[in-house]
């Protein structure tokens, strides 16, 4: 039985593996690594706001809807997600990263919920000290 599952496993895992690598192969290099940052970014401002607006007492409907809209420069970053909260309220997250493609960039957070501003920052969640 043990034999068994180990060897599924393996073979679970090699499908995937040739799909990772054909999807690698089909994308050029830059569009790939770009696709992955702005997912890791997205992700990271979808927890962040989450966690901000719960530290506020504001709790939503479900996790934000993030967008990274291509400003043209591999040193700048936007981010616009959306949401609404338990109560039906729109909520608005608008992000910015400036020296993105650097050791220390420039974030700045605005979070509205209606037409209320209840953040506007630097950071998000964890990541503020």
């Amino acid at each position: 039985m043990i034999g068994r599952q180990v060897i599924g496993r393996r073979a679970g895992r090699v499908p995937a593996a040739v799909a990772a690598g054909l999807l690698v192969l089909t994308l050029p290099g830059c569009k790939l690594m770009r696709r992955i940052s702005d997912g890791s970014f997205n992700n990271a401002v979808t927890d962040g706001t989450v966690l901000e607006l719960k530290n506020r007492g504001v709790r939503l409907e479900k996790r934000p809807s993030c967008k990274t809209p291509d400003s043209g420069s591999a040193s700048v970053v936007h981010v616009r997600c959306t949401a609404r909260t338990l109560a039906g309220e729109p909520v608005a997250v608008r992000g910015v990263a400036t020296a993105a493609n650097t050791d220390h960039p420039r974030e700045s957070y605005v979070i509205t919920v209606g037409r209320r501003v209840v953040l506007r920052q630097n950071c998000l969640g964890l990541g503020c000290h």
